[in-house]
């Protein structure tokens, strides 16, 4: 018997395995896109690639995954192999057998490509912060990402519940981050909340006709690893999957873009690496307001305290 609700640990389990790969698409997705094209950072071009991961991430995740794949399960099972076996169950008489196994071919040949590819570019990007901190770190990164990429690849050898139990609750921990980071930045500029329009992405695609196939390559990185939402609804349910992306991955990493476009509107030089800025300004401001509190804060003690010894020097 199938329970109406809910439970919460399916749910911190998704967002480590699921949502760990799509998650970490805001260390470079930004940067890749102004970087790798070159295109002028300015507000229109700022609003314009924001515009188009928004879009993106509610096309291609929110709709055609959460929305309708999901619902394309073979007994509760999701993947490229599950759709397969569920379309040749229905004997579509245009369809030959040769033509869906070539299709479940490609489909699993462009799955594991983007398992090669998806892991060294978030290791990498993560470990890129060091750099921030000092250009003295940056001959261990490779290294350091070969390491964690092995580390990764043997805890993946225990199986998914483990993974889930083990990297859910830091992942949890990461979103919430990631969506006060980007809240904060919005926050401060509202302005950029116009980059919902669709016609900012419009306007960049026409006003870059000879730079869009690469921009668009670049921007499609904020949805790498969706199919984990469709191959992994085996392991956790579609309800746990859908829940967990309307109620906190979407938002959070909505915010996390919008702040960061927030933040190199104020400050271009942090192009070369937005998300690692937009935490060290985040902290900056926050630094800045518990200072300013503590200074408020003492300055209303000592006018109290003089006037109280003025009030005292009167009365003697």
């Amino acid at each position: 018997m199938q329970r109406s609700h809910i439970g919460t640990l399916p749910i911190v389990a998704t967002l480590g395995v699921v949502y760990g790969d799509i998650g970490t698409s805001p260390l470079y997705a930004i940067k890749e896109c102004f970087t790798g094209t070159s295109i002028a950072l300015n507000e229109a071009n700022v609003l314009g690639v924001l515009s188009l991961i928004f879009w993106v991430l509610m096309l291609v995740v929110t709709i055609k995954y959460v929305t309708l794949i999901l619902r394309a399960h073979n007994h509760g099972e999701g993947g490229i192999l599950a759709l397969l076996a569920l379309i040749s169950h229905r004997r579509l008489k245009f369809v030959s057998t040769q033509t869906l196994i070539a299709l479940g071919l490609i489909g699993a040949a462009l799955f594991w490509g983007d398992t090669l590819i998806t892991p060294a570019i978030s290791v990498l990007s993560a470990l890129e912060g060091l750099t921030i901190v000092t250009p003295k770190f940056s001959i261990y990164i490779l290294p350091a990402a070969v390491a964690v990429i092995i580390a990764l690849f043997m805890l993946q050898a225990k199986g998914t519940d483990r993974i889930g139990s083990l990297f859910g609750p830091i992942m949890l921990v990461w979103f919430v981050v990631i969506g006060i980071l980007g809240g904060v930045q919005v926050w401060q500029t509202p302005s950029i909340l116009k980059a919902v329009n669709p016609w900012y992405g419009f306007h960049l695609v026409c006003s870059h006709p000879y730079k869009i196939l690469p921009l668009l390559g670049f921007v499609v990185l904020c949805v790498t690893g969706a199919e984990a939402l469709y191959a992994d609804m085996g392991h956790f349910g579609a309800k746990a999957i859908r829940f967990s992306w309307l109620a906190l991955v979407g938002p959070c990493l909505v915010l996390n873009y919008f702040g960061q476009g927030a933040a190199l509107l104020h400050h271009p030089g942090a192009i070369s690496n937005p998300f690692f800025y937009l935490g060290a300004r985040t902290i900056y401001v926050a630094h800045g307001g518990a200072c300013n509190c503590c200074y408020h804060y003492c300055v209303t003690i000592g006018d109290i305290w003089i006037v109280f010894s003025v009030w005292s020097g009167h009365s003697a």
